[in-house]
């Protein structure tokens, strides 16, 4: 008789999945495949999948993971499904952020509906760097934090936020490039996940891949259980490789600029090489409202999309 049993994917490695079911309160972890359909890069697992594992006892497999329930969002980097929140973790120095990606990484989270959290770490590495950085994404509107692992400086604001937010089901992740302080960071906010740590090579200011594969871990807090996922770092994120959205879904995820699009000009205005005479975006920057290097990132990346569309 086959059973089945409901849960989330919180671990994938090599084919083998590990998926976290709780029945009624008590919660376990059951190793096991993919079904032959679900291994097609189409439909393959995710880690954050909700999904149905099936259990019969009179196969070989024994265990499987039958069925993907509806997705209410997916990212191939992080590779990650059913996102709520994504902490963008970059440091203040050592090594020295590309505020472009930063940009890409919240474009991408703003397009999925899932809510983007700015965090500056090593603010004891640079604490003048660590605030002009920060003014750049509050000014965006974005929740932002300032922190250092070494100093314990907002570790607990941030962690309140966490317990605040990410609860009753929902889930989160910590993505960044490499040597940023992601596991160490998140060592200090939560002990218990005793997550591994590399130092930065000199030469290279650059930090080993400590984490090398996506893992979700469960966040206890005084009302119910979150999750939160630990992501290997990356360095790129290609938009002319990758189809993370289309040239017209490209403004709404900058919302900062949207107050002053109908102000242009000219109606068609694409705000990329207007001057602030014609262009009400470029005006808003030059006047401080909006953050010149957003909209330097908005223009990168609208340049990309274009080229792709013209092909």
């Amino acid at each position: 008789m086959i059973k089945e049993k409901y849960g989330k994917v919180v671990k994938g490695l090599g084919g083998l999945y590990e998926v976290r079911i709780d029945d009624g309160g008590s919660v376990s972890r059951l190793a096991c495949r993919a079904k032959g359909v679900l291994k097609r890069d189409e439909t393959k697992v995710l880690i954050g999948d909700n999904v149905t594992v099936s259990i019969d006892g009179s196969t070989p497999d024994g265990i499987v993971i039958s069925r993907i329930s509806e997705r209410k969002n997916s990212l191939i980097r992080p590779p990650l499904a059913n996102l709520d929140y994504i902490f963008i973790v970059f440091a203040a120095a050592k090594p020295s952020p590309v505020i472009e990606t930063v940009d890409k990484l919240i474009a991408i989270a703003v397009h999925n509906s899932i809510t983007p959290v700015v965090v500056v770490s090593k603010s004891d590495l640079g604490s003048d760097a660590a605030e002009e950085y920060a003014s750049i994404y509050r000014l965006a509107g974005i929740d932002t934090f300032v922190t250092s692992s070494e100093a314990g400086e907002g570790i607990s604001e941030l962690s309140d936020y966490i317990k605040e937010n990410v609860k009753e089901g929902r889930t989160s992740a910590f993505a960044g490039a490499s040597g940023v302080g992601k596991s160490t960071l998140m060592n200090a906010l939560f002990p218990e996940l005793t997550l591994a740590t590399a130092e930065i090579s000199r030469k290279i200011e650059r930090g080993r891949h400590t984490t090398r594969h996506v893992e979700i871990f469960d966040i206890d807090s005084s009302e119910s259980t979150g999750f939160l996922a630990d992501t290997p770092g990356f360095s790129l994120i290609d938009f002319a490789r990758f189809d993370f959205f289309s040239l017209e879904e490209l403004l709404p995820t900058f919302p900062e600029l949207l107050p002053y699009v109908g102000e242009c000009r000219y109606a068609d205005c694409a705000h990329v090489g207007e001057g602030e005479d014609e262009c009400a975006v470029a005006r808003a920057a030059a006047e401080g409202k909006i953050a010149p290097t957003r909209l330097e990132s908005y223009r990168s990346i609208y340049r990309v999309l274009k080229e792709k569309t013209s092909y």
